[in-house]
């Protein structure tokens, strides 16, 4: 009733709690689009950072901290699928029924007010009627006036004829009934619009403005309670994210370094044993160097026995550094190069000694080169051109080569288990089709058992074969507790066979091709079986050429002899011992003083 004279102010009012409303609307539905987006996102994050499947990534999952981080990621996905439940749950309770409901106050809003113009068009109507009744009492009251005062004339003029006297007398008359009725006219329109006027104003107005508030408040009601749901959605799924947070904390604290480490050390471990001391060696006399088993030199002479590579008890190798450096150390004269023949050296003799401060100098460079070398373990052509290994996997260290077999053996017998499952399967089935021919004929899974029972026997073949293999590397692993044991290397390749499709690249970490202590005692075998021992082995590349400045006669055991002039291939450059590795044909080859020979190298060589 307050407002009844402002009714054009409530209109404005009541379009703008509309506005305020569509205002939120977009609000929240652009919150959902953001809680969406961040949704995939953290999706898409948690998606590029699983480990791929059948890849070596997926097995370093296996340690704690990375199992951790696994966790992480899959929790960082349920926590993502969090804020889509947020999403989907501001879209249906808030965005979708506010919208229904702001279509519905606008139907109402209209309907209100159509109301409230129709009854200020009513008053306005009555108020028109009442001023036109108004006017024509007036008019006709002044019209009698006029009449009355013309017969009073009349009447008091002698000069007037009867006639006319009663004809103004009528006339006067008639003027003051038309007035007399339109002053009963006038008083029932106004009797009229007063009452109109008061149930305008006093019911019809009243009960529009009441539900006009009535709507305004439901309005501001419902506006309330989405923000108060706006803000429920968000906590109904904050235990979830809570329990999805507690889940990482609890993946966290499983994260175990010494299991990680044991599981490192178990990973790698290669089961050979460091290497024995290296024995002085003595420069300062001018006589035969004495090397001693573990020493960086290998005694190849002085009646001897050769390395027996075809024999059961092999040399044992140290498997760091490469093959081609192995035999480079292997056959390398272990004796200072003479210097050129018109050096005025008083050593000048060809293969003499030089004093103890040259012959450091390949020491030194040797057991550096073992230092830097990396441990890597390399097999040959077989593996160098991209094949797998041998079955047996003979390329690796025992530990490592027990579990591969632990693991074949573990594969074969889970797919023994298969097969037998499928072949009680198919009996029981059979047996169901002999009771019941109806259902199918018996004799069709015939065919189908006997091929499992030949895959069964296969694999049970496949089992003894890696068993064996099994038991053999076992049977050969050192005991944990013998500490007394100075090998330089306990891996011992099973038969020729398996060294000559990939045999392993061992040598000590001192240079040495160190050998069982029975070596000695042992039958010499022909050097055909050391040829044999790599034939699969691709040669040296050639990294360039050279020419013989000098004439150089081989004396000592991988030395070889060169004519002044003549040209050679060079496969392995000066390492600092004044020694260069050259090849004349694909059968000779061997060591030259690097000062007799001058060389070219290729370009592109070292690159290579």
């Amino acid at each position: 009733y307050s407002l009844q004279d402002q009714f054009d102010n409530l209109e404005k009012h009541t379009q703008w709690g509309i506005d305020v409303l569509e205002k939120y609307i977009k609000f929240v539905k652009e919150r959902t689009e953001i809680e969406l987006s961040y949704a995939k996102q953290l999706r898409n994050l948690s998606k590029k950072y699983q480990p791929k499947k059948n890849s070596k990534e997926e097995e370093e999952y296996r340690y704690t901290s990375t199992r951790a981080f696994l966790a992480t990621l899959n929790e960082m996905n349920d926590y993502a699928g969090q804020h889509e439940v947020i999403s989907e749950n501001m879209t249906s309770l808030i965005t979708a029924e506010l919208t229904r409901y702001v279509q519905e106050l606008k139907q109402e809003r209209k309907s209100h007010f159509h109301d409230g113009r129709k009854a200020q068009q009513h008053i306005e109507t009555c108020w028109k009627q009442l001023e036109a009744s108004k006017r024509r009492f007036e008019r006709d009251c002044k019209e009698a006036d006029r009449a009355q005062q013309y017969f009073e004339k009349m009447d008091a003029d002698i000069n007037v004829t009867k006639a006319d006297v009663e004809k103004a007398r009528q006339q006067a008359q008639l003027r003051h009934q038309m007035a007399e009725d339109s002053k009963a006219e006038y008083s029932s329109t106004l009797q009229k619009f007063n009452s109109e006027q008061h149930e305008h104003y006093y019911t019809h107005i009243p009960n529009i403005f009441q539900k006009i508030q009535e709507m305004e408040e439901r309005r501001i009601v419902r506006i309330g309670e989405s923000m108060k749901t706006f803000a429920e959605v968000d906590r109904q799924v904050i235990p979830i994210i809570g329990k999805c947070l507690d889940e990482i904390t609890k993946a966290a604290e499983s994260v175990d370094h010494k299991n990680d480490s044991q599981m490192v050390i178990e990973a790698f471990k290669s089961g050979f044993e460091p290497p024995g001391d290296v024995d002085f060696e003595d420069f300062t006399q001018p006589m035969k160097r004495t090397v001693s088993e573990s020493s960086l030199s290998n005694s190849r002479g002085d009646g001897k026995s050769e390395p027996k590579f075809g024999s059961k008890s092999k040399g044992k190798l140290w498997p760091f550094i490469k093959k081609n450096k192995l035999m480079s150390l292997l056959t390398s004269p272990h004796q200072p190069p003479p210097p050129p023949p018109a050096s005025a050296s008083p050593s000048a003799v060809p293969n003499g000694p030089q004093s103890p401060k040259q012959q450091k100098e390949p020491l030194s460079h040797r057991f550096n080169e073992f230092m830097t070398s990396k441990p890597k373990i390399h097999c040959f052509r077989s593996l160098k051109r991209g094949g797998a290994g041998p079955e047996d996997f003979s390329n690796l260290p025992p530990e490592q080569r027990r579990k591969k077999l632990q693991q074949k053996v573990d594969e074969l017998n889970r797919d023994i288990q298969k097969e037998m499952d499928s072949r009680d399967a198919l009996t029981k089935m059979k047996d169901v089709y002999i009771k019941n021919p109806q259902m199918g004929d018996a004799a069709s899974v015939d065919h189908r058992l006997a091929e499992l029972g030949q895959n069964i026997e296969k694999l049970r073949l496949e089992v003894q074969k890696f068993e064996g293999w099994l038991a053999e590397v076992e049977g050969r692993l050192p005991a944990r507790s013998e500490q007394s044991r100075r090998q330089s290397g306990v891996y011992e390749a099973q038969n020729a066979s398996g060294v000559n499709s990939c045999a392993q690249d061992r040598e000590s970490p001192d240079g040495s091709y160190t050998e069982e202590q029975s070596q000695e005692t042992e039958m010499k075998v022909p050097a055909t079986d050391f040829d044999d021992e790599f034939d699969d082995e691709e040669p040296l590349p050639t990294i360039g050429t050279c020419k013989a400045l000098y004439t150089f006669e081989g004396q000592n055991e991988g030395t070889i002899s060169v004519a002044e002039g003549e040209m050679l291939y060079v496969i392995e450059e000066d390492k600092g011992d004044g020694w260069t590795r050259i090849r004349r044909n694909e059968d000779e080859e061997g060591y030259v003083p690097t000062s007799y020979v001058e060389v070219y190298l290729d370009k592109n060589a070292k690159g290579a």
